[in-house]
């Protein structure tokens, strides 16, 4: 495999498990050094470093709570001090509430408030803090949903809503930062075999959601995996503003 991110640094927040897991091991397979954030487990934080040094990379985990927007700050001081600079920003972070109706009488109104705080606020914190340090010519990729643009069923207008803001968030980082030749994009997946899809359906994926699939399966972390680092490398220099859906044609 080509090291084409060789002498790049590059920050995937989440990324102790799924996406983010498996994000961070691809941007090392392609020769980048990588920093991981996570909000728990410093087993699972400690493992995906492991691997990732098993490639012959550097690597560290940092402990850092998205929700706590005064975070976002020491995670990039700590990254540079580290490595020196970041290069690649990807806004992986996020949390799943879904299945209550807005107009749930026992709507849990605290938790759902608290989605928005860590996949719009705490994203936004860290790509500000982020922004005036990263390197020109350098890569912000947020990780959206599908939901973002397109919600097939009921439960879902808050999780919705935090994706769809992203979108227009990254836009405007985009029109931002294109001066410094920083690309900024957005990659929206649609189910996942990850924790936290399995939070939302359970073990297994009805046949009803797949029916809706012009190709008939969910995506897997690598098909997923791989297009990020796409865009994280020399290739995808002259491509921003814009979200790309990798959903097998859900929503089309």
């Amino acid at each position: 495999m080509t090291a084409v991110l060789s002498g790049k640094v590059a920050l995937v927040t989440g990324g102790s498990r799924g996406l983010g897991a498996a994000t961070a091991e691809k941007l090392a397979d392609l020769g980048a050094d990588v920093a991981i954030s996570y909000a728990s487990s410093d087993e699972k934080a400690k493992a995906v470093v492991n691997r990732l040094g098993s490639k012959g990379v550097r690597a560290i985990a940092i402990k850092s709570d998205q929700s706590d927007l005064a975070s976002a700050k020491p995670l990039i001081d700590a990254v540079i001090a580290e490595f020196g600079k970041l290069d690649i920003l990807v806004n992986n972070a996020g949390i799943a509430i879904q299945g209550q109706s807005v107009d749930d009488p026992e709507l849990d109104g605290e938790n759902y408030n608290r989605q928005w705080q860590v996949n719009v606020m705490g994203t936004i914190a860290n790509t500000r803090a982020a922004a005036p340090r990263l390197s020109n010519g350098g890569r912000i990729i947020f990780i959206g949903s599908l939901l973002g643009s397109y919600v097939p069923f009921a439960g879902a207008a808050d999780y919705a809503g935090t994706k769809a803001a992203l979108v227009g968030y990254a836009k405007g980082v985009a029109r931002d930062l294109g001066g410094r030749n920083i690309t900024v994009n957005v990659i929206q997946p649609g189910v996942m075999p990850t924790e936290m899809a399995t939070e939302v359906l359970g073990d297994d994926i009805p046949d009803a959601l797949l029916d809706m699939h012009p190709i008939r399966s969910i995506a897997t972390l690598e098909e997923v995996s791989e297009t990020i680092a796409f865009f994280a490398g020399p290739h995808a220099g002259y491509i921003t503003g814009e979200t790309i859906n990798i959903a097998g044609g859900l929503g089309t």
